[in-house]
């Protein structure tokens, strides 16, 4: 017999892996989605996307660590695009069956990342504090704890509000709920009133719903209107010109849930290229075309370890030793300190290491199971370099 928990799960799980075919076109678009294939259709047919043309020679051993992204499927999963700069120059790029340098794919909790820049333009301009009560207004009541909640504990990961990222089984979990149960009409209104377990800067506790209560701040800030279509256009217009059009990054499309709040946790797709322009930005410490967009004390700020987990920063992964018993999220022991990387849910990645002067994008769907294997063949093509 089949229960309902059981087709909650297996629906959630279906979504899970397919919003990036089926969202693509949403209303949040900023630029028309690349065809897409159908979701279940074979690609086997579908002959991979040449690289282009003029890229420099590589040594073996760096196009060999590269090739196995691809020939390795069964250890790391499917790689659908990757692309290595050096000194913001593409050495290479490579795109799976059915996929090319048009495809506009998920970022997942990629999308964190570009959050947070978004909230460092409004820190620079003076309209958030890093360190003053967090703007909520569910939070403002007399005796409330979570009125101590600041933008840094929640960059940081650690506001102490209840949240259980992924449930076991799944549909017991906070983030599947809140993208596509309960708390999919208002997504932030789902975040916002869960309850403190714990003090404000006192626990890591990684959530997606905490990126999302971010993306409803950036909207409060920058329109007093509850319409939804207000503060979309608010949150399009804000993007576009701060970071799109400066970046090149002209396919980035956020998605919003029905209440007009950008799902910034973990919904946003783009191009490979347009990804790698994101990371080459972070490389550049907030510097395009010799122009300073962002301040450097923010990116210092979202690359220094945060007090309860060093491998996290302000929403980005840092290549340092986590916690004892704590899964590693990038490879410590073999690379560089100053490297870091924006890391999304079926391996999606962009990993920067300012040392190495290099950029490095890949994206895909990788198993739980197939992380570890993953991890090792992207620190052996970092390593190369």
């Amino acid at each position: 017999m089949i229960t309902k928990k059981r087709l909650l799960a297996s629906a959630a799980l279906a979504m899970l892996g397919a919003w990036s075919l089926t969202h693509a076109a949403g209303q949040g678009n900023m630029a028309p989605a690349s065809p897409a294939p159908k979701f279940g259709t074979s690609l086997d047919s579908v002959a991979a996307a040449d690289p282009p043309r003029g890229l420099p020679a590589l040594p073996a051993a760096i196009r060999t660590h590269a090739d196995a992204l691809f020939t390795d499927a069964g250890e790391v999963g499917e790689t659908r695009a990757l692309l290595v700069l050096r000194d913001g120059e593409l050495i290479y790029e490579r795109y799976g069956a059915g996929f090319g340098p048009q495809s506009k794919l998920i970022s997942w909790s990629m999308a964190k990342s570009i959050t947070a820049v978004l909230i460092g333009f409004l820190v620079a301009d003076g309209q958030l504090s890093l360190d003053g009560p967090a703007p909520v207004g569910a939070w403002q009541r007399s005796g409330d704890p979570r009125g101590a909640i600041t933008l840094r504990n929640l960059l940081h990961m650690s506001s102490g509000l209840e949240h259980v990222e992924n449930g076991d089984p799944v549909w017991q979990g906070d983030t599947v709920a809140m993208l596509f149960g309960g708390g999919a009409e208002d997504m932030a209104g789902f975040a916002e009133t869960k309850p403190a377990a714990a003090q404000p800067g006192e626990v890591f506790n990684y959530s997606s719903a905490t990126s999302v209560i971010l993306s409803d701040i950036i909207a409060d800030t920058l329109t007093p209107s509850q319409n939804p279509d207000a503060r979309r256009d608010a949150m399009r217009d804000f993007v576009s010109g701060r970071l799109m059009e400066p970046l090149g990054m002209a396919s980035l499309t956020p998605e919003f849930d029905a209440k007009g709040t950008m799902i910034g946790g973990s919904i946003m797709h783009a191009t490979a290229r347009d990804y790698a322009r994101f990371g080459e930005f972070l490389r550049n410490r907030g510097v395009v075309n010799g122009q300073r967009l962002l301040p450097e004390t923010w990116i210092r700020f979202m690359l220094t370890p945060s007090r309860n987990d060093a491998g996290y920063g302000g929403h980005i992964w840092l290549n340092r030793k986590r916690p004892a018993g704590v899964t590693p999220a990038l490879w410590p022991d073999r690379g560089p300190n100053d490297l870091f990387a924006c890391i999304g849910h079926q391996g999606q990645y962009i990993i920067v290491s300012p040392s190495q002067r290099v950029t490095i994008v890949r994206l895909g769907i990788t198993r739980d199971d197939q992380f570890p294997a993953l991890r090792r063949h992207l620190a052996d093509l970092a390593e190369s370099l």
